[in-house]
Formats: structure tokens, C-alpha cells, sequence
């Protein structure tokens, strides 16, 4: 089913750091929280993230303090800050997706638990290979592999996304934040060049933002198909064009004043 929506934009963010406070009492199994997140204020010690995103633990207690992944004492050996003392920070970057268990090696009652989902990447400068090479934009994007190229066809008013790499997740559903610039109106999808009617396609002030659900690992490209898309000459091109032929104009009709005299 095909459903389109008039929203507010929303926001794409960049890749971030977090921070996590030890606070003051920490070593104490006793204490009121072992963690605080500074993201939202929660003290259970579980944060959400991106992939691509930082967490950065800071030691505001008066002991020293580990941060290492795994559960139940046990270490998995995915990361580990080692012994760092009051005042100090480890920092870790999650590069996959999944929910990482951590605890404190000397403090073991100190247990927290980081969740990576997929985020947004970016494919650069759709756009610049066709019409005057001038309207093009960046194109957000939200998978579980690598959208690899884009392929504009001024024919069709089409955009051809091609997939590639191995899959991070079982979910395969492709997100596009689509410019009305670079394409616009009421979209139709195919996959792997069939029709598909399972995308939700939510119109926002100047982007539409296009969820297909109907994608596999084994998906190759995926093509969205709108009213127009790039223009043939942008703007800039077009004055060029008027200032041209307004020239043309001018001298072709002194030549026939000359030749009149």
C-alpha cells in the first residue's frame, strides 16, 4: 500500500559524542545510581545511539573505575577502558549495530548497556552529473548496506539507487530523504525493476522522505520515479541562455540597419 503524508521536517543528525557521568558514591554498591547520561538524565547506565557515535564515561568518583564490555562479570573483550582514575574519561566509537553490555571489572554491581541502531549516511552530490551539472544535493540515506551510486534519467524523471555490500541487520527497509530539487510529485517505486506499491512516502516543505519495506539481502537497485527531477538547466544556465539570445537578437537587427542604409 502506497501512503503519502504532509508532515514537519525532521531532523538528521550527525555522528556524536555522549557522555556518561560516574558520579560521586559510584564505588559504593549502596550507591543511589552508578551512572548518569548527560543525552537525557537517566541513571540505569543505558544509552541509544547511532552507529558511528562515540560514548564518553567520565570519572567523577573519588575511586578508580573501569569500563568493560560484557555481562555478568564475564569481559567479551569488545572494549576495555582498563583501570582509570578520578577525573579521567575512556572514550569508545561503535562502528556495528547491537546492544553492548558493559560493567565495572572492580565494582561489578556497576552494569550498563549501550544500544546501536542504523543511522543516516550520506550519498554526496546527486545531481551534479546531468543538466548543467549545477542542481545537485546530498541524499540522506538509512540501510543495512551501501547505497552505492545514484543514476539520474531526465527521460524517465527517474533516480536509479544501486545497492552493494553485505548486510548489517535483518531489518531491510531503505529510508531516503529525497530534495525536491533533485526530484519532485507523487513517487512511484520499482525494485530490481518491478513495481512495488509497499513504500510510505511522507512530503515535507522542500524534502519527501521515502521508506520502501519490500527490499531483500539479495536487492540490487531500487528506482523512484517522481514528476520531474533535475532540471535539463538550472537557473543560472537559463539566464545564460536569455543574455545569449537577447545578444543574438540585438546584433542580427543592427546588421539589417547597416545593411538597410
Amino acid at each position: 500500500m502506497v501512503t503519502l503524508l504532509f508532515v514537519t521536517p525532521v531532523a538528521v543528525f550527525a555522528q556524536t559524542t555522549y557522555d556518561i557521568n560516574i558520579p560521586t558514591g559510584a564505588a559504593s554498591p549502596s550507591a543511589p545510581f552508578f551512572w548518569q547520561t548527560e543525552k537525557d538524565g537517566s541513571t540505569n547506565g543505558e544509552i541509544t545511539i547511532v552507529v558511528g557515535d562515540s560514548v564518553k564515561w567520565k570519572n567523577g568518583d573519588s575511586a578508580a573505575h573501569t569500563v568493560t564490555s560484557g555481562s555478568d562479570s564475564i569481559p567479551d573483550d569488545i572494549f576495555d577502558s582498563g583501570l582509570f582514575p578520578p577525573s579521567k574519561a575512556f572514550t569508545h566509537r561503535f562502528t556495528e549495530i547491537g546492544d553492548y553490555p558493559y560493567f565495572c571489572i572492580v565494582h561489578p554491581w556497576m552494569t550498563g548497556i549501550v544500544h546501536v541502531e542504523l543511522g543516516f549516511q550520506t550519498l554526496p552530490n546527486v545531481g551534479a552529473s546531468v543538466g548543467d551539472g549545477m542542481t545537485k544535493a546530498d541524499v540522506k540515506y538509512q540501510f543495512n548496506r551501501l547505497v552505492d551510486k545514484a543514476i539520474i534519467d531526465e527521460n524517465t524523471k527517474s533516480i536509479t539507487f544501486e545497492l552493494r555490500g553485505q548486510t548489517q541487520s535483518d531489518d531491510h527497509t531503505l529510508t531516503l530523504i529525497l530534495p525536491h530539487k533533485l526530484i519532485s510529485g507523487t513517487y512511484s517505486v520499482s525494485v530490481d525493476g518491478q513495481i512495488t506499491s509497499d513504500f510510505v512516502q511522507v512530503t515535507e516543505n522542500d524534502v519527501s522522505t521515502l521508506t520502501i519495506n519490500s527490499l531483500k539481502a539479495s536487492s540490487q537497485t531500487v528506482t523512484v520515479t517522481g514528476t520531474s527531477v533535475v532540471p535539463e538547466f538550472g537557473a543560472f544556465a537559463s539566464m545564460i541562455m536569455v543574455f545569449s539570445l537577447i545578444t543574438v537578437i540585438i546584433l542580427v537587427a543592427k546588421r539589417h540597419s547597416v545593411l538597410k542604409f
